[in-house]
């Protein structure tokens, strides 16, 4: 099985673009599935987030068209795509898939969100079967590697969001957000994480606007702040300085006219708009209303390259760590892949075994119980060490990749080119560092 990775994120791709591939949570699964249906995808899962959409997919022999699926799913001319995205196969692929998962690939190197949101694509994709062998240990081995470097760098060692960017742009804008008012239009995790900035910052009032009421005001209740009806939200805007957009609205919630008729309202004191959502929440147009001042989260880049200074030692040790991982997954996946080849060679030689006592049953009927328990065990212990130096040469060469030795091992035992047999199955038992053993469980009518 291969594997291929295509996709765009906020360095090859600008938020116009991204906005029309963002896929929403409430539409991750119908999609996955309908990934599924392309021609050659075995196993898929889709990753949409503010900054990237990617799309996973283990298929066998030629590659599916996985850009041709984003112009099915989404009606988005490949011809304008094809220039901002990215393709990545094979080890690759494992070691962006690492980098995403860890947040060395983030607008925010360092921002603990993007793990969740991995998660949060995985359980997509498994709920319409879109994960199964092959990305199951993929994605477990994401994870792992994940926490291991958060765990083992200090690369999120202070708190640092796409929200916590925003805040600190509010605040240079500002100079200081004491006694400033912060209307928040959503209430999600990116919202939370604003809020507690702002208030860390010394906003004095937070507003909480949300198309679900409670959640807001739950939200509102956790900072001391208010909760907006969002049928009120053109009624209470104008009373805020700052505006923090983060919704999964398809449809602009401000535009120009909701500029103007704010700042008349507020005898044209400015206001500041950040949208941090993807689709944007704010239409780019408010930005020419004077005395409205917008920012998306293309502009929150320039903002995020103090955070990446700060980083730049940890990430590298993040990256060494990764690239240890990536190796390791690599062994592992190709001693899984010798694995086949091991149960048939096993096969073939307890069928030589049981032939030849089948040939000599009539010389051994004379023998006691015990004697021809000791016939038995001396054939199947003889058989065990003439295999396992060519065993242990299969396995070697699957860990180093050498195709040319595991053919030569296939042509001299006369063994199967079949990547699976019938009557046998294969399980990995984790030994000691590298050491991972393929553990071969045959016909147990073959095994004593």
């Amino acid at each position: 099985m291969k594997l291929l990775l295509t996709g765009v994120n906020h360095k090859t791709a600008p938020v116009e673009l991204r906005e029309q591939l963002a896929i929403s949570a409430e539409r991750l699964s119908d999609a996955t599935r309908a990934l599924l249906e392309c021609p050659g995808v075995h196993e898929a899962m889709i990753l949409s987030t503010c900054n990237r959409v990617e799309l996973l997919a283990c298929h066998e022999a030629s590659s599916p068209d996985l850009l041709g699926f984003l112009q099915s799913y989404l009606g988005i001319d490949t011809g304008s795509l094809r220039p901002h995205t990215y393709e990545y196969r094979e080890t690759d692929a494992v070691q962006h898939l690492f980098r995403v998962a860890s947040s060395l690939d983030s607008m925010v190197v360092g921002e603990p969100q993007i793990l969740g949101q991995v998660k949060e694509s995985y359980t997509a994709a498994r709920s319409v079967g879109g994960v199964q062998t092959h990305l199951e240990k993929l994605l477990q081995s994401t994870f792992t590697v994940a926490k291991k470097v958060r765990s083992e760098t200090q690369i999120g060692s202070s708190s640092v969001s796409i929200a916590s960017v925003a805040v600190d742009l509010a605040k240079k804008i500002f100079g200081s957000l004491e006694g400033k008012r912060v209307l928040l239009v959503g209430a999600g995790k990116m919202s939370e994480l604003a809020a507690r900035h702002l208030m860390q910052q010394g906003a004095d009032t937070i507003f909480v606007a949300n198309r679900t009421h409670d959640r807001a005001v739950r939200l509102a209740q956790k900072f001391q702040g208010h909760a907006v009806r969002f049928d009120d939200l053109y009624a209470t805007a104008d009373q805020a300085d700052i505006i923090i957009a983060s919704t999964g609205s398809q449809e602009h919630i401000f535009r120009r006219e909701h500029g103007q008729q704010f700042l008349h309202k507020r005898r044209n004191r400015p206001m500041f708009f950040i949208d941090i959502a993807v689709p944007r929440d704010i239409d780019p147009e408010i930005n020419r209303v004077d005395g409205v001042f917008l920012y998306d989260i293309d502009d929150l880049q320039s903002v995020s390259a103090s955070h990446l200074d700060d980083r730049v030692r940890e990430a590298q040790r993040a990256e060494a760590i990764i690239a240890e991982e990536v190796a390791r997954f690599q062994r592992r996946t190709q001693a899984l892949n010798a694995a086949p080849m091991i149960v048939d060679l096993q096969n073939t030689a307890e069928e030589m075994r049981q032939a030849e006592l089948r040939r000599a049953q009539a010389r051994l009927q004379s023998l006691t119980p015990e004697q021809q328990a000791a016939v038995e065990a001396l054939t199947r212990g003889l058989m065990n060490k003439f295999l396992h130096m060519p065993m242990q040469a299969i396995k070697a060469a699957a860990l180093e990749a050498d195709t040319v030795m595991l053919e030569v091992m296939r042509t001299v035992f006369n063994l199967s080119a079949a990547q699976e047999t019938a009557n046998s199955r294969v399980a990995v038992k984790p030994g000691v560092g590298d050491a991972e053993e393929a553990v071969i469980v045959g016909n147990p009518k073959d095994r004593s």
